[in-house]
């Protein structure tokens, strides 16, 4: 008797058509993904097409968002590689029942539906609940930086970026053979070829830059756009104490606008080095208007507490060349450094999740610190939770030292909340010098209870599993999409994702 092998008869023909839907288990994910979207309201999205069914006929949303979340769900987000996973994965061609987007398809569905595809956040949430998995008295409040689509070494200073686009203007197709003749074209002049000679030659352009803007201030000329910001001190996030303070809150002021129009990132790098001059003049502008407020608010010679306002030594002079730096790739990221780690170009990605480790918000800032958003984040945990249907409300709110904001402790605390968030970092033997008392001393001595002490241990257990799962498990450590709308965007259908699989998870074992 011979060998005996199963046969592998690769030209064998099916006697019968096959049905996609044997090709994956019962319990596969995919299978938790179809039936969500199922249950979704998708009216923003088919809201976007033509009625009459004019034009090329597009492939269905409620496909292509099955076929993103299920991607992202597996860490697939490339539009390139869901592509190929349509051509070569069986789950994916259960999704799309054996059509093959192609990448520009699926890239175009993601930025066209943005903001549908973020909101889908509180309808997974919905689903949670119904699930019975959003359990929310005790909530944690954490961030996460993320690497951008971008580069730290294409952040630019304005002399630079100006110098750029001087310099492409006379770069010229038709010149480039007069000019170049054997050479390609693309040498760095004599005098940038060493990093020296490179600053010393953008010295002396930001001098040069310096110098025309002054005398033409001197001849009455505009040289800085004139805004009205209206910056009311009561609403500061610290004390409106100093210029300093005015300075920062007249950034927010601008950064909430940004957020508010959120701007796509153009495509074409000189569109891009022309938004990053504008955006450099721009922030001059606010500095020179908060400036200008605070020297009204200081003619006043009270402090907002109702303290005298001492005489400044010497005035300040603030300058007429923009000194700071943005990134021309995407122009919303920063540059983000956390304690023992390098600094990297991103986002704060920040979270509020539950006990369960469920998410119920999601933001992203693109300011370093979490210093300041503790309040905004419980905000919008509530506002999510309301979208839901879901009317249990949070009893405890928990964040790490870096959350810590008297005000805004005060106001969850005027507004019901039991607020845990250390007035300082755990390598802190005894109390920091000159803060012992008040909240401090309160929140110091809540903590050390045997109660605050098992509370707080809920944060390590519930977000940092939650941060380790998308970065580590799934592969998320950086976002694909450029802009702070569209990073938002892109945030919020990760968590989603993750929420999805809780419930997928559930589902499993309940069965």
């Amino acid at each position: 008797m011979g060998q005996n092998f199963i046969a592998c008869d690769r030209g064998q023909e099916f006697l019968l058509p096959p049905s996609v839907t044997d090709w994956v288990s019962d319990d596969h994910l995919v299978w938790t993904v179809l039936g969500a979207v199922d249950q979704f309201d998708l009216s923003g999205f088919y809201g976007a097409y033509r009625a009459n069914g004019q034009g090329r006929a597009a492939y269905d949303p409620a496909m292509m968002i099955a076929l993103l979340l299920y991607s992202y769900a597996v860490g697939i987000r490339s539009s390139r590689g869901i592509e190929r996973r349509c051509q070569e994965d069986v789950a994916f061609k259960v999704i799309t029942a054996l059509s093959v987007p192609d990448h520009s398809t699926v890239a175009e569905f993601r930025r066209r539906h943005q903001t549908a595809i973020g909101e889908l956040f509180v309808q997974v949430l919905a689903l949670c609940a119904e699930a019975g998995l959003v359990a929310v008295g005790e909530i944690v409040v954490d961030g996460t930086k993320m690497r951008a689509d971008a580069s730290m070494d294409c952040n630019r200073g304005y002399e630079s970026v100006v110098g750029e686009i001087l310099e492409q203007a006379e770069n010229a197709d038709r010149e480039e053979d007069e000019r170049f003749g054997e050479k390609r074209g693309d040498e760095l002049p004599e005098h940038l070829r060493t990093r020296t000679a490179r600053r010393a030659a953008l010295a002396a352009a930001r001098e040069k830059l310096e110098r025309e803007r002054a005398e033409a201030q001197a001849e009455g000329e505009q040289v800085i756009a004139t805004v009205e910001l209206g910056l009311d001190p009561e609403r500061f996030v610290t004390q409106a104490d100093g210029r300093r303070v005015w300075l920062r809150e007249g950034r927010r002021e601008l950064e909430r606008r940004r957020d508010l129009a959120g701007e796509p990132i153009p495509r074409c790098r000189r569109d891009r080095l022309e938004a990053v001059r504008d955006r450099l003049d721009q922030e001059l502008a606010f500095d020179h208007a908060s400036n200008r407020e605070y020297l009204k608010a200081r003619a006043s010679g009270l402090r907002s507490d109702g303290r005298r306002i001492g005489i400044p030594i010497k005035p300040v002079i603030l300058p007429l060349v923009p000194e700071g730096r943005i990134n021309t790739t995407d122009l919303d990221s920063k540059s983000m450094r956390t304690t023992g780690q390098p600094a990297i170009q991103g986002y704060n990605a920040q979270a509020v999740v539950t006990n369960g480790q469920i998410v119920i918000a999601a933001e992203v800032s693109n300011t370093p610190p979490d210093f300041g958003q503790l309040g905004p984040m419980v905000s919008a945990a509530l506002s999510a939770l309301d979208h839901a249907g879901i009317t249990d409300r949070p009893e405890t709110v928990i964040a790490d030292a870096g959350y810590w904001h008297k005000q805004q402790i005060q106001n969850l605390w005027a507004d019901g909340f039991r607020v845990l968030v250390p007035p300082d970092g755990g390598v802190r033997d005894g109390t920091r010098p000159g803060w012992d008392g008040g909240m401090y001393s309160f929140m110091r001595q809540a903590l050390a209870t045997e109660i605050g002490s098992e509370l707080y241990k809920l944060r390590k257990q519930a977000i940092e599993p939650t941060f380790g799962q998308i970065k580590h498990n799934r592969g998320i450590n950086r976002f694909k999409r450029r802009g702070r709308a569209a990073v938002r965007s892109e945030w919020r259908l990760i968590t989603a994702t993750h929420n999805l699989l809780k419930l997928h998870s559930h589902a499993i074992a309940t069965a």
